[in-house]
């Protein structure tokens, strides 16, 4: 049957990785790292961004070829030679941007490059029959015709997997797979992945949630600075143990949290209205306060704060920062008033990849700073880059570096640095550590926590709970597109501030 795995050979493991090292100009990524992972498993890959994870994926998935070591598929050498031979040979790497084409039905994505044809022309009728067959090997009514890019993020994921079942794959990869998914939606993809270890499949998990990691894998390894640091069994090690082993240091407390006195009014709203607002949203956050927002996927947080922002025009209502009255039509007119945003996909709305380093962290400023408000400023530029690389510690081999080849945490502070280049006095945060990892999320606590000492408002969304307890405040919990309570950091709890987001009748049902 199709996505029913082969068998491995007994005593031999499904994948090996021996001595794999990998360089590029000037940065060495991987080095002599060498683990199995067994069939019937589910293994975790763990470590800091940059440690090496995504190199290593992209290895297993045939886009990068090892410049030292092999990798080993039933104690058989493999040498891909690109993504294609990767998946002829029963190997797939479930990446978190999805690689599908939005504008393609779910069938002819499941089956492109090998599509059923009768004569030379497409077989429309056997592909939608093998369609259907596929997406209920894996628990999914979707129609074979629906085009791709009209699916909730939660199905594309789904229909990725099927994609890598169809060419017979019994080694798949996890890259973050849960990190933009409804708790719902999480649920079914763990149920999905547990299947395809019921049926042999060899799994290899990344993910950056702890509590993922141990809800639902067997085996561990850890890699920090490119390095292999340990394999185990998850039974076997705590979590606070798997943390010190991935930062190679201990941390006893992430958060850092401190308590600080209200250094003035910092950005008040009231009965703002706007796309993705259900009822008139109004409330204050002091300057040197952490404002922690907290709801479920749909809440309308990232609606709000990009009402704010003005990347999204409100139909009613006012901002104050510091007290007096501003008004928002745009980015232009925030920046102006004090308001920053980092935007919860940094790499769609944050960063330019193309675009080096220096170049991000001065983007903002460069309108402020260059020469009769034309020529550029390059002596400043490369001072301010200098200056916040080190004020923030952004790991990168140069200014000139481009920004795609950051990791994800340092992407972040670069972010977070452009907007150090201006006059803050509020910072919007969108999900500030979404798939970074636990020593990189440390990091940036403590910058949002020295922007609060400074005197800045710092208000931030985040959909994960300890986060939201450790760092706010105060807590304001969203639902259905309005704010549904404000709670004291003294008196929140994860079950009480879950139990305000979830809609009426869930939370009724959960009381």
């Amino acid at each position: 049957m199709s996505g029913a795995a082969t068998p491995s050979i007994p005593g031999v493991a499904a994948l090996a990785f021996a001595g794999v090292g990998m360089e590029f100009p000037g940065v060495r990524a991987l080095d002599d790292v060498s683990f199995e992972v067994r069939a019937g498993s589910i293994h975790a890959l763990m470590g800091e961004n940059g440690a090496g994870k995504s190199t290593l994926l992209k290895i297993l998935g045939g886009a990068h070829r090892p410049t030292a070591g092999e990798v080993r598929l039933d104690g058989r050498i493999v040498e891909f030679t690109g993504t294609s031979a990767a998946l002829s040979a029963g190997v797939a790497v479930i990446y978190q941007e999805l690689h599908l084409v939005p504008a393609m039905s779910v069938a002819e994505n499941l089956f492109l490059g090998h599509l059923p044809a009768r004569l030379g022309v497409v077989d429309r009728r056997q592909l939608a029959t093998d369609a259907r067959r596929q997406l209920e090997l894996i628990g999914e009514d979707i129609a074979p015709n629906t085009p791709v890019g009209e699916l909730p993020l939660a199905q594309r994921q789904m229909v990725e997997i099927a994609k890598a079942l169809t060419r017979g794959a019994r080694i798949l990869a996890f890259d973050e797979p849960t990190s933009s998914l409804s708790e719902r939606e999480v649920r079914r993809l763990f149920s999905i992945i547990r299947d395809l270890r019921a049926r042999g499949c060899a799994i290899l998990y990344v993910s950056h949630r702890m509590e993922e990691i141990f809800a639902l894998c067997d085996r561990i390894t850890i890699l920090r600075d490119g390095r292999h640091v340990e394999t185990a069994a998850l039974a076997s090690l705590t979590r606070d143990a798997v943390v010190e082993r991935m930062v190679g240091r201990r941390l006893a407390d992430i958060y850092r949290h401190e308590t600080r006195p209200a250094v003035g009014p910092g950005l008040a709203v009231e009965a703002l209205t706007g796309p993705g607002i259900s009822a008139p949203v109004s409330f204050s956050a002091s300057a040197g306060e952490i404002l922690g927002i907290f709801g479920l996927v749909g809440a309308g947080r990232t609606e709000l704060l990009r009402l704010i922002y003005g990347a999204a025009r409100s139909t009613g209502g006012t901002l104050h920062v510091a007290g007096n009255k501003v008004e928002v039509r745009g980015p232009r007119d925030a920046l102006r008033a004090g308001i920053v945003l980092c935007p919860e996909d940094r790499k769609k709305e944050g960063i330019v990849p193309v675009r080096s380093v220096l170049e991000n962290l001065n983007l903002s400023a460069r309108r402020r700073v260059a020469k009769g408000g034309m020529l550029i400023n390059e002596t400043w530029e490369r001072r301010n880059a200098e200056e916040r690389i080190g004020q923030l510690r952004i790991r990168t081999p140069s200014a000139r570096a481009l920004i795609r080849t950051l990791s994800g945490g340092n992407q972040q502070k670069v972010i977070l640095g452009r907007w150090l280049s201006e006059t803050v006095k509020v910072v919007l945060l969108d999900e500030p550590t979404r798939g970074i990892d636990v020593g990189a999320k440390s990091e940036i606590y403590a910058i949002m926590q020295q922007l609060a000492r400074d005197g800045v408002c710092v208000v931030m969304v985040s959909s994960e709970l300890p986060e939201i307890l450790g760092i706010s405040d105060r807590i304001l919990v969203m639902r259905g597109g309005a704010i549904a309570a404000e709670v004291a950091r003294s008196v929140a709890t994860e079950a009480g501030l879950l139990k305000l987001a979830l809609p009426v009748e869930n939370a009724v049902a959960t009381a």
